[in-house]
């Protein structure tokens, strides 16, 4: 998890009957099978991918995406998108409400994720965003050179990275401030002219009869007994995405404008789809 917003309230309990258990080691297994058979063919092909085209990774993108869009089918999910992905050379900017987050935006669209370097070490987590090609970034200004030399050659490579500008999860019922420092590195002289951004909007519908931020994930809340609650639910909830038409980053005077414009459009976008949720 990346920071710590609190919320108002504290997390509800874990509560799993019988049937949500049986879930659980169902749900579990096959998911466990998929992710990492899939790293499994992952990792084998990298071994040829590497050495053929370097940064470039025509083909193992394709394995994470559909790791990713079957993992919900797995849980029993919705999943559903509106809006056309970006084609230009750029960045994918969203609100950051779970975990659950980087399966669903990796199931729409082949991406790479930007990160704190820490997150490099997390048992699990770590290898699978290693491998996967996640950028990882340290929060030090004395490497900010060679981390916008790191995002010039893979955006340039062709990869769209993605980050969180709220530099934090929440309980998928808001969407807090973006900060604005990873938008500084666009305005630099080497990326300025090409970059595009496209925000998303993230949100997550729960399962009947459960509180609204049932799948969200922030505090001090644990990874384990979020993925069990998640692995128990029945019926299950649902998550849409909304993609926003990308702009040109040459088109904003600065980092603040441009965070200020994707921070609207992420905002309007994740109250449209609550409020057509909250209709009978």
């Amino acid at each position: 998890m990346s920071a710590t917003w609190q919320g108002d309230d504290a997390p509800d309990p874990l509560q799993i009957g019988v049937i949500g258990w049986g879930l659980v080691a169902l749900r579990g297994l096959v998911l466990a099978m998929l992710v990492f058979g899939g790293l499994l063919i992952l990792l084998l092909l990298r071994l040829f991918e590497r050495p053929i085209f370097g940064t470039r990774r025509p083909v193992t993108p394709y394995i994470t995406q559909f790791v990713c869009r079957n993992a919900f089918r797995i849980l029993g999910m919705k999943f559903r998108t509106r809006g056309a992905l970006m084609t230009e050379r750029g960045a994918v900017v969203a609100n950051h409400s779970s975990w659950l987050d980087i399966f669903a935006l990796n199931a729409r669209k082949r991406i790479y994720f930007v990160s704190k370097a820490e997150v490099a070490k997390w048992p699990g987590i770590g290898w699978l965003a290693r491998a996967t090609g996640t950028v990882f970034i340290e929060r030090d200004r004395r490497k900010a050179r060679e981390q916008t030399e790191m995002f010039e050659e893979r955006l340039r490579a062709g990869h769209k990275l993605l980050f969180f500008p709220e530099g934090t999860s929440t309980d998928g019922q808001r969407v807090l401030p973006f900060k604005t420092t990873l938008f500084a590195a666009f305005f630099t002289e080497q990326l300025r002219d090409f970059m595009h951004v496209q925000p998303v909007s993230v949100v997550f519908h729960a399962p009947k009869g459960q509180p609204d931020r049932f799948y969200g994930w922030w505090g001090e809340m644990e990874f384990g007994p979020h993925l069990l609650k998640t692995l128990a639910a029945w019926p299950q909830g649902g998550v849409e995405l909304t993609y926003h038409p990308p702009v040109k980053v040459s088109d904003f005077a600065d980092r603040k404008m441009l965070a200020a414009y994707c921070e609207q459009a992420v905002r309007q976008g994740h109250t449209d789809m609550r409020a057509l949720e909250a209709q009978p």
